[in-house]
C-alpha cells in the first residue's frame, strides 16, 4: 500500500450534521454507516462505491490509489455505530 494513503476519514451526517474521524477498511467497501447521534443510516450515494465516498472527508483507499474500489465480494455491510 501506498504510504500517502490516509486511513482515516471524518464522516458528516447529512441529516444532523454530527462528524465523527472513523478508520476505513482497506480490503473492503463500507456501504452503511449508522449514525450514532441520531441513528440515520447512511448509504452510499448512486455515483459512489461506499459511505466514505459520499460523506467523508477523504475518499476510499482504492479510490486515493485509483483503483476500483468494489467487485461485489469485498462488501462490508455492517452497521457502525
Amino acid at each position: 500500500m501506498d504510504r500517502n494513503i490516509i486511513l482515516e476519514s471524518e464522516i458528516t451526517c447529512p441529516g444532523c450534521h454530527y462528524r465523527k474521524t472513523e478508520k476505513m477498511p482497506v480490503n473492503a467497501c463500507q456501504w452503511f454507516y449508522e449514525c450514532e447521534n441520531c441513528h440515520t443510516l447512511l448509504k452510499p450515494k448512486p455515483a459512489d462505491c461506499c459511505v466514505f465516498c459520499s460523506y467523508g472527508s477523504v475518499k476510499c483507499p482504492p479510490i486515493q490509489q485509483n483503483e476500483a474500489c468494489c467487485s461485489g465480494s469485498d462488501i462490508t455491510p455492517a452497521y457502525k455505530s
